[in-house]
């Protein structure tokens, strides 16, 4: 089959190359999945770049890149039941701890990694799901119902946050959404209340009268070190802040007396380790929301599987309106 694939880290256009390796068969417990789209992460292209802290070398010698993927089932292992053989499922965690992902014509992983997609959903929704798809999810949903509460999503343009507006206003909420320019107007558009310019000196001041005075219930937030601070002004007392990234500052100082004297509390989400629980109940958020017509993952662009490169450095383009695609 083919597949792209890399052995050293480096320059997506240096090291990624299109290979033939032979079609995988699954395992005991294992479903195969020929895949019509793999999704693409900024996570993907850090850790081809070797961009993580103390990793000089990848952790398999030859890797198959991207965890998120769409497409049909066409073959299951011991143990699994064949009635799955045909079904149209988005995959999550395809190259989490393996060394084989989805930047490949099929994956063999665990059963549970293979979720049917609900009918009426397109495949390349499916590709969206599982690394933006479940964060946005978990982000707005984690801490259980948001009916009548305030949520204040950063980046509400984003891959992630674009998605989490349209949850949090399914789900009944006041929907605060930072951005900036043409992504004010994306915010906007996909439900949310209240747009921010998240550069504006006042933004605090902003997101308080938007909230009435009284405060954010719960953050959605993609630069906590950025705006450690602003948060501790604007969260009304035993408030969530739920912080999937910080990338502009990875080391932040904690204004530890505002967060204590209003009991805030911090939940750092790393989508890959969620517990089975809550990883089902954000699943089950997905697929009721895209069922009633409440979500539309946004697609920024789809690339040729023979232009993996381009499409890992089109992950990583500041402004991104949506998610990549690699089509298989």
């Amino acid at each position: 089959m083919r597949a792209i694939s890399y052995d050293r880290f480096g320059p997506a256009a240096d090291v990624l190359e299109r290979v033939e390796i032979d079609t995988p068969a699954p395992g005991p417990g294992e479903v195969r999945v020929r895949l019509a789209w793999s999704g693409v992460n900024p996570s993907d292209a850090k850790a081809r770049a070797g961009a993580r802290p103390g990793v000089t070398k990848p952790a398999f010698d030859r890797i198959i890149p991207h965890s998120d993927g769409a497409g049909e089932i066409d073959a299951v292992g011991s143990g699994v039941d064949a009635a799955r053989i045909g079904q149209r499922v988005w995959v999550w965690n395809g190259q989490w701890q393996r060394p084989f992902g989805t930047a490949a014509e099929a994956i063999c992983l665990p059963d549970a990694q293979a979720v049917h997609l609900p009918e009426g959903v397109d495949l390349a929704a499916g590709a969206t799901l599982g690394i933006p798809g479940l964060t946005a999810a978990h982000a707005v949903f984690g801490s259980g119902d948001v009916a009548g509460q305030t949520l204040l999503i950063s980046g509400g343009a984003g891959a992630v946050g674009h998605s989490a507006v349209q949850l949090a206003k399914w789900g009944g909420a006041t929907v605060i959404a930072t951005a900036r320019g043409d992504g004010l107007t994306r915010a906007a558009e996909a439900g949310a209340d209240h747009c921010l310019d998240y550069t504006d000196p006042e933004l605090a001041a902003q997101i308080l009268a938007a909230s009435g005075g009284a405060g954010v219930d719960r953050a959605v937030e993609v630069e906590f070190g950025r705006n450690v601070t602003m948060l501790a002004e604007v969260m009304r007392p035993q408030g969530t802040i739920c912080a999937y990234g910080s990338g502009a500052e990875m080391t932040p100082v904690l204004p530890f007396g505002p967060y204590l004297f209003k009991a805030l509390t911090l939940d750092i989400l790393l989508i890959y380790i969620l517990h089975a629980t809550a990883r089902t109940q954000a699943i089950h958020r997905l697929h009721a929301a895209l069922q009633a017509g409440a979500l539309h993952p946004a697609i920024a662009g789809t690339y040729p599987l023979a232009d993996c490169a381009a499409a890992q450095d089109a992950v990583m383009t500041p402004g991104r309106a949506g998610a990549v695609l690699l089509e298989i």
